[in-house]
């Protein structure tokens, strides 16, 4: 025998070999995971006990929020949703895992989202001293103050988005406008809502609108921002992806996506730092350039402004875009209930331009329960938010659970549990309202807020919630004050349908896909001018 031919025996020993000890090793996990585990003990599919791939593949898929549903369903209230990972479906467990005092931090999970390897912003830090620090800062451009004087470009752009909405055909600024009484060409609502959210987030994070409402120049930017969360969440299923490189052989097109999106906002927060201080536009960069931690005295550096305005553009945009979407969907599927809004806005305000953020408007209480009704029904992050457990454990609705594992509740499940939201698929935006009928009391609506997370609770909730509703408030009270609004004849886009799978089947519900933040399409709306508000 040569010696060539005893060397490639060798290797070919050697490769069985380790082939195999990779094969016990695998099955011997498995078994640990299955019997041995602190977990062992709770259910949930088969595949999630033994592998973090199962979450990889519905991250995929699109519908991860639904399978949190869907198993929640099946399992009840606490299952595993991966080896290490617990969801509970309870209000109680919402405040122990995201309350103020709880002993979790953020999990790996947000290990995948900065944009450069040391640079961490507000939503990806997982130290609670670093984003502390953060978050004061922060604070500053999301102050009530603040807000107040920015709201004169938010106006601005949604008195085009309700322009266009009426008076111009979709997508064909340059066509005569229609004549008052008829109806205008149906407009996909997902879209305008997008082209109004980011023109509002441009306006106020970058001193200049996207100009998504007048043309098409920058709205591929919504499909980077798409592909930049969608692969965010798929890498945080299981982090191990980015560290080997995975990410790019597997999900190539999503991952290009994202590249893209990154070297877009570092070039919009590069080209409005060169500005610096010298404007009399006191937009979120103004404050962020500002302001320093009253505690260190320290600002942001240059990479932490790129990573904070790389949330921002995502966290200031899309999730409103959602939540807008989601309350002219159900409104439009649901006219008595678009009716009664129509008669509180106007019998509320004379005149459009008394639709402001004020004290009459927040005193609109239907309008406010139309937008947390859909932000219920089709909240804009679904999933589950992750937190790992700290030295010491913590106890959620009696179980003791150790240091290392993942928890959380999920926004979706918890949002139609029936023990807080009766018909909770159904739309019903009196649930908010106490007396609104008998049923309807103090009590059953404090445990409605009591299970309630569109945004969050606690330390990590979502900075931006007031300036959301002011943009939420506002905008759909324009356009119910200008326009009767009715679904385009024959279109059915954002529905769901009988032959689609388990969670999709309603449809009255705005059916969304699950890419951390959410991508919809629909519903496609006529709007007609109202001859009381010409």
């Amino acid at each position: 025998m040569s010696s060539t031919t005893a060397a490639f025996g060798l290797m070919a020993k050697a490769s069985l070999l380790f082939a195999l000890s990779v094969v016990a090793y695998v099955i011997v996990l498995a078994v640990y995971r299955l019997t041995f585990h602190p977990l062992a003990k709770y259910p949930g599919p088969f595949w999630a006990k033994v592998t973090d791939w199962y979450q990889v593949y519905y991250a995929w898929k699109g519908d991860r929020h639904l399978e949190f549903w869907r198993c929640h369903e099946k399992y009840g209230v606490v299952f595993r949703f991966g080896p290490n990972s617990l969801s509970v479906n309870s209000h109680s467990a919402l405040k122990t895992i995201y309350g103020h005092r709880a002993n979790v931090k953020k999990s790996q999970f947000y290990s995948v989202f900065p944009p450069t390897k040391d640079t961490f912003n507000t939503h990806s830090s997982i130290d609670k001293v670093a984003h502390a620090r953060k978050r004061r800062v922060l604070s500053h451009a999301f102050s009530d103050s603040a807000i107040k004087g920015m709201e004169k470009y938010i106006l601005g752009n949604i008195r085009s988005f309700c322009s266009g909405l009426g008076t111009k055909p979709a997508f064909n600024i340059a066509e005569k406008t229609k004549e008052k009484g008829e109806w205008s060409v149906a407009k996909n609502m997902a879209d305008w809502c997008n082209y109004l959210t980011f023109d509002v987030l441009g306006d106020l994070c970058f001193g200049k609108a996207f100009e998504m409402l007048e043309n098409h120049t920058n709205r591929h930017v919504i499909d980077l921002i798409g592909s930049a969360a969608h692969m965010h969440l798929i890498l945080g299923t299981n982090p191990i992806m980015k560290t080997l490189g995975l990410n790019k052989l597997l999900f190539g097109k999503i991952y290009a996506q994202r590249m893209e999106y990154m070297a877009y906002s570092k070039s919009q927060a590069a080209e409005r730092m060169k500005v610096g201080l010298d404007t009399d536009r006191k937009d979120f960069f103004y404050y962020l350039l500002n302001a320093r931690d009253p505690e260190t005295g320290k600002g942001f550096t240059t990479p932490e402004l790129w990573g904070e305005s790389n949330l921002l553009i995502i966290a200031g945009s899309d999730t409103t875009s959602t939540a807008l979407a989601s309350a002219f969907f159900y409104l439009v599927h649901n006219p008595e209930k678009l009716e009664k809004l129509s008669k509180e806005i106007l019998t509320t305000f004379q005149d459009v331009e008394d639709i402001h953020s004020s004290p009459k408007l927040n005193g609109c209480e239907y309008l406010r329960a139309v937008i947390d009704e859909g932000l219920r029904l089709s909240p804009p992050v679904g999933g589950i938010l992750p937190r790992e457990v700290l030295p010491g454990g913590i106890d959620i609705d009696g179980m003791h659970i150790p240091e290392g594992m993942v928890v959380g509740t999920p926004h979706y499940a918890v949002h139609h549990n029936p023990a807080y939201y009766p018909e909770p698929f159904i739309f019903t935006p009196e649930r908010w309202i106490p007396g609104s009928s008998p049923a309807v009391t103090k009590d059953s609506v404090a445990l409605a807020q009591s299970a309630f997370c569109p945004f969050s609770i606690g330390a990590r909730g979502c900075i931006g919630k007031g300036l959301a509703y002011v943009e939420l408030m506002t905008s759909l009270a324009r356009v119910v004050f200008m326009y009767e609004m009715r679904l385009a004849k024959g279109s059915a886009v954002g529905e769901g349908r009988p032959d689609l799978e388990w969670g999709r089947q309603r449809r009255t519900e705005y059916q969304l896909k699950d890419s951390f933040t959410s991508m919809k399409d629909g519903p496609f709306v006529e709007f007609r001018e109202r001859t009381s508000a010409a």
